[in-house]
């Protein structure tokens, strides 16, 4: 069993296919499933299932992929404090983040990172929470930012704010003068939603259970900037997160009102493999954060 036989099994299990995984490890494909077919008869089993479409990987299989990605992260543990000298603060930091906090959040964290780390360029991957999960285990990103609740014994989590959500309404909603509003109110009018494989749309839902009701007038979205440009044309009103409504994106169509207490809110935190071996820069990550400033938002010491 040798490195570059971990490396082939967890590059076919990303990508499912011989020849991608091929070219991802730049070999031959024959040479690659030779190898493969190799650490197979060693071990006695079937990593993976080859059907005429696609592949697939066995339970075991799976079991020896996520063991063959520690094996590489330790590994290339070795070769990161070699290469930076010990600076773990030197080298591109592969970040994700979920849709509801990346664009409120990183005008900031960019450039409060960029002088706390100025040799630790960022790549940013923004998705959905299920998604960054996959990258983040499977080693294609370092870091993520999510909501809490997340992750089990092999991910590490570190909170980092808390924010409250809002109501936000048009200037001609029987609403816009109201000084706050209860959850269970929001059943009675027609509300735009993220679509439902995100997070911060099931934690609305949860904040708010009527609005889970049968005949609950709903409407979903793909972006909150979609979302709020529908309520400022008067197609409905929405709950968005308070970075959501800072000031840069306050519009004069529309109206941000308090839930009455206590409001419903979120918690972000950064979330990381327990082999990722920087933890300079998680720090500094966290650092950045925490310095800025972002209307509505608390940050967690």
């Amino acid at each position: 069993m040798t490195l570059n036989e971990l490396r082939y099994i967890v590059a076919v299990a990303q990508e499912r296919n011989f020849r991608r995984a091929a070219e991802k490890s730049f070999i031959s494909q024959p040479a690659l499933s030779l190898a493969i077919q190799k650490l197979e008869e060693e071990l006695g089993i079937r990593i993976f299932e080859r059907g005429k479409s696609e592949i697939s990987v066995t339970p075991v299989g799976a079991e020896i992929v996520e063991q063959a990605q520690r094996v590489m992260e330790e590994a290339g543990r070795i070769r990161e404090l070699a290469r930076q000298g010990k600076n773990q603060l030197a080298g591109t930091l592969r970040l994700g983040i979920i849709y509801s906090a990346g664009p409120y959040l990183l005008p900031d964290l960019v450039p409060a990172l960029k002088k706390l780390a100025p040799e630790m360029p960022l790549e940013i991957e923004e998705n959905i929470t299920a998604n960054l999960e996959t990258l983040l285990r499977n080693g294609k990103l370092d870091v993520i930012i999510i909501a809490l609740p997340f992750g089990d014994g092999g991910i590490i989590t570190r909170p980092l704010y808390d924010e409250p959500f809002e109501v936000v309404v048009n200037n001609e909603h029987q609403w816009s003068e109201r000084r706050s509003i209860k959850a269970k109110e929001l059943a009675a009018e027609k509300v735009l939603m993220l679509d439902s494989g995100h997070c911060f749309s099931n934690q609305v839902a949860e904040a708010c259970p009527e609005l889970s009701r049968k005949g609950a007038d709903i409407q979903h979205g793909t972006s909150l900037e979609t979302i709020r440009n529908m309520v400022a044309s008067g197609l409905g009103i929405t709950v968005l997160p308070a970075s959501a409504n800072s000031a840069r994106y306050r519009s004069r169509m529309l109206h941000v009102i308090p839930f009455a207490k206590p409001a419903p809110s979120r918690r972000i935190a950064l979330a990381w493999r327990k082999s990722f071996a920087r933890d300079q820069a998680i720090e500094a990550l966290a650092k950045a954060v925490g310095q800025t400033r972002i209307t509505g938002i608390k940050h967690l010491p």
